[in-house]
């Protein structure tokens, strides 16, 4: 018998226990000795990195295999430095289990979390843990969820115990109870106290579960009892329909609701049957469609990449439609390259299990395939599909590397094409101007993360600097200059005189007007080569010229010393000649900013940018409510904006930017940046 396959992901704000939740629930499944985070021994938590932090820093694969299904629970980190790794996961599942600490609430990244999901239309459950807790009311939880989350959130649980005496809770839709014995969870009553509360939310539900159907809305107002089986599958199609979002309460370091969430997974989350075709595009550019069955065409998506110092490159796969097995020709269809399969693995966090066969809906891994990365799609030879790249964000955070040795120097650039395999959020440049290799990230955390890996993993020490912003000059006047490259001494010389003017222009550009045959024209190429070179270096600050005419007017030359490089140099020196009489100013780069808050923290935002001399250019409101203010700003002024706008915004706040263009820097920063390079 085929197995039903469901692919969860298990999201959350930091420390609400995701990972202890996947840990219990592999545990139960596989009767194997339960680790936990502080002990630094759970089946998600494996680098060396996560277990220093006692916390998640990418993706971890935990399948769980039961009689009559497959479970993959794909564990995210909470931190949104990290976010990088829950938009690859929902790019593959179909259902989510959204994890709250009940003493904490609806969190930051539980909303930014809730967002993705809903983006994407994932069915989810929301899993209530750490009901243990010391003042935890249920009933203020639960209407914070229905604020924050939805109004359509509705407890499939109810918790029994009184205050910190949580010992158990009632399954909404079975009315049966769960209580737990100080080992395991057992049936039991339900409390007294209890009973009212839990008809009454049972009712509710069963109302909901009418309004689905005019059948069934008939029989419940003629007063006649819907059967358990109509109940289930009125739910389940609220659940995967968005309509309904089932609250579950429970304690995972104590295995409380964990038997009832897993068969709640496999009662109301999506298995492959239950999905919509997933949408690609052919050879030609045309959409086809795939179902998630064994008799469809062969085709993945690679959504995660690691690679290893020893064993090379790990790609993890989801297969969208067909089956894979051992032997089989398939194609990477974003380079057309075709390889033949020689080993396939299933994965449970770090440790591979060499399989035969991978059937439709299921996550493998393929090991040591060149040219393989995340975001990529595998599909049979005979039928192309390509599916679309994921959406990772941008870079914010730069800080420039400085390997400590020569022998790290040329060990680094390995090293950082390794991460940027893994890591599609990372971004790797050299600035040539002041000779800095730039790392890139999403902020501190994930900075120090790269660096703990590196250090880790390769065993390479980097140390870190500040970002040197990188200037312009420009020149805001007209003026002639005069270059004269003249060196005679007997024998072949040097002999080039120049006549030139030099003003404003929208880019820089070379022409001439010369009359009379003063300057051949075979030396106008060396005398452009020569403004061209002069351009490179200003002569206020010394960084590039742009937006500067030449024009070349007159000169001399001399029928045997003449050549290239005496008129080439000639430019050169009427370039110094006319250009601080060409009132030159420091231009700085210009960044368009694209900030997303809360509306309660726009005032704040607005005012910080316009500190900051931003220019608001548009403001908007984005598919969940939040408001996207765009600007102009200069990049001097937004270096550590990532751990500025966390702090305005208690974290929710993000941002992206891109290269807008060079403007004149205000006389007092002119001033300040002239101070800085005599520095």
């Amino acid at each position: 018998m085929n197995k039903t396959i469901r692919n969860v992901v298990v999201l959350g704000h930091q420390g609400s226990g995701k990972t202890t939740l996947v840990e219990s629930l592999y545990s139960i499944v596989t009767n194997k000795p339960k680790g936990s985070v502080e002990r630094k021994n759970t089946v998600s938590d494996y680098l060396v990195e996560e277990q220093t932090r006692l916390g998640s820093v990418r993706l971890s694969v935990i399948p769980l295999e039961t009689e009559d299904s497959i479970i993959n629970l794909i564990d995210i980190p909470g931190n949104d430095d990290f976010i990088g790794e829950a938009i690859s996961a929902v790019n593959v599942v179909k259902g989510a289990i959204l994890v709250i600490d009940a003493a904490s609430g609806v969190e930051v990244e539980t909303i930014k979390h809730w967002n993705l999901l809903r983006k994407k239309n994932i069915p989810t459950l929301v899993f209530v843990n750490k009901m243990d807790k010391e003042n935890v009311v249920f009933e203020n939880v639960l209407t914070e969820i229905r604020e924050k989350l939805g109004k359509n959130a509705i407890p499939f649980c109810y918790p029994m115990g009184h205050n910190d005496n949580f010992d158990g809770f009632v399954n909404v839709v079975t009315l049966k109870a769960r209580k737990y014995n100080g080992k395991d969870c057992e049936d039991a009553e339900i409390y007294d106290d209890k009973k009212i509360k839990v008809f009454e939310l049972h009712n509710m539900m069963v109302e909901a579960v009418a309004q689905t159907s005019e059948e069934l809305l008939d029989k419940f107002f003629m007063g006649e009892a819907l059967t358990h089986d109509e109940i289930q599958v009125g739910l389940r199609s609220g659940v995967l329909d968005g309509e309904l979002i089932p609250v579950l309460v429970g304690c995972a370091t104590k295995n409380i609701g964990l038997h009832t969430t897993l068969k709640m997974l496999k009662d109301y989350l999506p298995n492959p049957s239950d999905l919509n075709p997933i949408v690609g595009l052919d050879l030609n550019q045309r959409e086809v469609l795939r179902k998630t069955l064994d008799e469809e065409p062969f085709s993945a998506f690679v959504f995660k990449t690691y690679v290893d110092s020893y064993s090379g490159t790990t790609s993890i796969f989801k297969i969208n439609s067909g089956s894979l097995t051992v032997g089989d020709e398939i194609m990477i269809a974003n380079t057309k390259k075709t390889f033949v399969v020689g080993q396939l693995f299933k994965i449970c966090g770090n440790k591979q299990m060499a399989v035969k066969s991978l059937s439709s809906g299921d996550i493998g891994v393929l090991n040591k395939i060149e040219g393989l990365e995340t975001s990529m799609t595998l599909c049979t030879p005979k039928s192309f599909i390509l599916y679309p790249l994921i959406d990772f964000p941008g870079a914010v955070y730069y800080k420039a590397l400085e390997a400590k040795s020569k022998a790290d120097v040329d060990k680094l650039g390995s090293v950082l094409a390794k991460m940027m395999l893994e890591d599609r959020s990372i971004e790797i440049k050299r600035n040539i101007e002041t000779n800095q290799l730039l790392l890139g990230t999403l902020g501190v955390g994930h900075l120090t993360y790269i660096l703990e890996r590196m250090r880790n993993s390769y065993k390479l020490d980097v140390a870190i600097q500040d970002y040197q912003v990188v200037y312009r000059e420009t020149i805001k006047a007209s003026a002639h200059g005069t270059g004269r490259y003249i060196k005679q001494s007997g024998g072949s010389g040097f002999y080039g005189v120049v006549e030139m003017d030099f003003s404003p222009a929208p880019e820089n550009v070379f022409t001439e007007e010369v009359f009379g045959g003063t300057v051949p024209k075979n030396y106008f190429p060396a005398v452009e080569k020569g403004f061209i070179e002069a351009c490179e270096k200003g002569l206020l600050a010394g960084f590039p010229v742009i937006g500067m005419k030449a024009c070349l007017k007159d000169g001399k030359y001399h029928a045997v010393d003449s050549n290239e490089l005496s008129f080439k140099m000639a430019s050169i020196l009427a370039f110094k000649d006319a250009y601080m009489k060409c009132k030159p100013c420091v231009l700085e780069p210009i960044l368009e900013v694209i900030v997303t808050v809360h509306s309660q923290d726009v005032g704040t935002i607005l005012s910080d940018l316009n500190s900051r001399r931003g220019r608001i250019t548009g403001m908007d409101i984005n598919s969940v409510k939040d408001q996207k203010i765009t600007a102009l700003v200069p990049e001097r002024e937004i270096l550590e904006y990532v751990n500025d706008l966390k702090s305005m915004t208690q974290g929710s706040g993000y941002f992206h930017q891109q290269f807008h263009g060079y403007e004149e820097a205000p006389a007092h920063i002119q001033d300040k940046i002239l101070k800085e390079v005599a520095h």
